[in-house]
């Protein structure tokens, strides 16, 4: 596994990066994503050190964020790794004791690579994993 990007719920992407450029200076943002299949909108953020963001903002009522916002809980909400076989990872992830929290879906952030969530009980976080061990964020702007 390749570790990708941390995900950040937010109300709207608009306000996700005023907070994030305000907080941690991002100024690298990628396109803006509407992904109906998953229910969200997303956009991604590199700060100074290239550590990836990727800002989550629920498309509609179906949303899996909706709850992180309305509850103020799992805001944080998920650590993300690129990987090169999502049903050999899955099991391994099950056979370690991860909860699948999704069944596995194509996301357009991804070019239509399958994602899938898990969740760890042990240290109560959730795992993204993405089919797409080559996949590299596009940025619109880098800065200097």
């Amino acid at each position: 596994m390749k570790f990708d990007h941390i995900g950040v719920a937010a109300i709207t992407l608009e306000r996700g990066r005023e907070v994030l450029c305000e907080t941690l200076e991002i100024a690298d943002w990628s396109a803006e994503f509407a992904d109906p299949v998953n229910h969200i909108y997303c956009q991604f953020g590199r700060d100074a050190s290239g550590v990836c963001y990727e800002l989550v903002a629920p498309l509609d009522d179906k949303s899996p964020i909706g709850k992180a916002l309305r509850t103020r809980t799992n805001t944080l909400h998920h650590v993300a790794y690129l990987v090169r076989d999502l049903d050999a990872e899955s099991a391994r992830l099950e056979q370690s004791g991860c909860v699948v929290v999704t069944q596995p879906a194509p996301a357009i952030a991804f070019g239509g690579a399958r994602i899938q969530f898990f969740f760890n009980g042990g240290l109560g976080f959730i795992l993204e994993l993405i089919e797409a061990p080559d996949h590299a964020h596009a940025y619109l702007r880098t800065s200097s």
